[in-house]
């Protein structure tokens, strides 16, 4: 119990909802500072204003300077007051007590303050008082403070009481919510834990709450996602370079030994060596491929991305390869659909290298007498382009597969080619933001990528 609790107090959201809590009962108790002066000077004023009503009322009885009625209204008075909570007291000049239920001496005229000790009196209780000389005699009506004094002492304590609750639901709001986002954090470092010891599968549950930690997590989920993904893409590539480049390397080693064999009896090996260079060249090009993808998909081109028509690239891939397309017995069209906007943000090198791949691709695996088509559209905020042929296309159940590096429909190797064509392409639709699909063009087969139109 005691490591949860220290666990609590160094938790961020902890000491965060104790900062609020302190911030919030500091604002509290100013402001109740700030009302209980605001009620004391009022409640003063108003007794004030009481004190001198009645003063004004008790004198107002002199005024056909009859003394003696006014005698009887202050011992009137005095009589209404049986616990002393109002005093009254007339005076003569000699300081002589002519009427009331306390004699005041050495008061000055106006507002005062003062104690006294009187029988049924509480000790050194306080009273407010107003004198003032009337017919040559002194004249005191004093209030007791202790109704205000109890008012305020309420009011102090309503503050007080209040103040205890408000920070102990604060403290217990604060550790309640601070425990419920530690949780959720402990979720977050557990499947960071998990993670780190090669769990790439691991993902941080979610709540269904839409609030910015499930924001996060989802962010980080996905970050999980594309990196387990990219952990299984480099296994596969691992697993693949060994089956797919052993039979090159093999066949490399066995002309070399032939060739040296050949030297060794004094024959001709510049065909042995001339299909060893071949090899050879083969190999650099599938590393280099490799290397190429592998710099796309960390992004390190798209600081040279720019400004660029999707129309323009896809008619000068048609222009160079029309030719090259007649001459193998193919037919190569380039179409632009509308005349809207085509722009969008990119390398135009890469791009250019997409749509080579893709055409080259049509000419290799299509037979003669195949037509080739080149289009682009704008759709909505969308740049689309397509090359479709009317070829044999790809089996449905093959056309994921395609993507992946050094993966071939010709399993036996007999066409040229390394099988990363087509993972180039998509290496560069997922730098670029596009979506990529292989529609069935019945016959044929129309490889569609969608790109994000470029703004401003």
């Amino acid at each position: 119990m005691t490591g949860t609790w220290t666990r609590l107090l160094r938790s961020t959201p902890f000491r965060l909802a104790l900062t609020f809590a302190f911030l919030f009962m500091l604002a509290f108790v100013l402001s109740g500072a700030i009302v209980y002066q605001m009620m004391s000077a009022d409640l003063a004023e108003q007794l004030d204003d009481t004190i001198k009503e009645t003063y004004a009322v008790i004198a107002a009885t002199y005024a056909d300077k009859d003394l003696k009625e006014l005698v009887e209204t202050i011992q009137s008075h005095s009589m209404r007051s049986p616990k002393k909570e109002q005093l009254f007291s007339l005076t003569d000049a000699a300081g002589i007590r002519l009427a009331g239920n306390f004699t005041a001496a050495g008061l000055p005229d106006g507002f005062s303050m003062f104690d006294t000790e009187m029988p049924g009196v509480p000790p050194d209780a306080e009273y407010r008082a107003y004198s003032g000389s009337i017919g040559g005699n002194n004249l005191t009506v004093a209030f007791s403070l202790s109704e205000t004094e109890e008012l305020e002492t309420i009011m102090l304590m309503s503050f007080g009481w209040a103040t205890l609750i408000i920070t102990g639901l604060a403290v217990a709001g604060g550790a309640l919510l601070a425990s419920r986002v530690q949780r959720r954090l402990d979720g977050i470092a557990a499947t960071m834990v998990d993670v780190s010891h090669g769990r790439l599968d691991a993902r941080i549950p979610l709540t269904g709450k839409d609030d910015d930690i499930d924001i996060v997590s989802r962010q980080v989920n996905a970050a999980l996602d594309r990196l387990s993904a990219l952990v299984e893409g480099m296994k596969q590539v691992s697993a693949d370079i060994a089956h797919d480049l052993k039979t090159p390397l093999n066949r490399l080693q066995m002309i070399l030994e032939g060739a040296a064999d050949r030297a060794a009896r004094g024959r001709e090996v510049s065909d042995d060596l001339a299909e060893a260079r071949a090899e050879g060249h083969q190999i650099n090009e599938t590393f280099d491929a490799l290397l190429r993808i592998a710099q796309i998909e960390a992004g390190a081109r798209r600081a040279r991305f720019t400004d660029v028509a999707l129309g323009e690239i896809l008619q000068t891939i048609a222009e160079i390869y029309t030719d090259v397309a007649e001459d193998d017995g193919k037919v190569l069209s380039w179409t632009k659909l509308n005349e809207a906007a085509d722009r969008i943000h990119g390398d135009r090198e890469l791009l250019t290298q997409m749509f080579a791949n893709l055409v080259e691709n049509a000419l290799r695996h299509c037979p003669p007498g195949t037509t080739i088509k080149l289009r682009v559209t704008r759709k909505g905020e969308r740049v689309v382009a397509s090359v479709a042929d009317n070829g044999p296309g790809i089996p449905p159940d093959e056309r994921e597969r395609v993507f992946q590096r050094l993966y071939r429909l010709d399993h036996s190797r007999s066409t040229p080619g390394s099988g990363l064509g087509l993972s180039l392409v998509r290496a560069i639709a997922d730098l670029h933001g596009a979506s990529i699909a292989l529609d069935d063009c019945r016959p044929g087969l129309a490889v569609v990528i969608s790109f994000p139109l470029a703004f401003g």
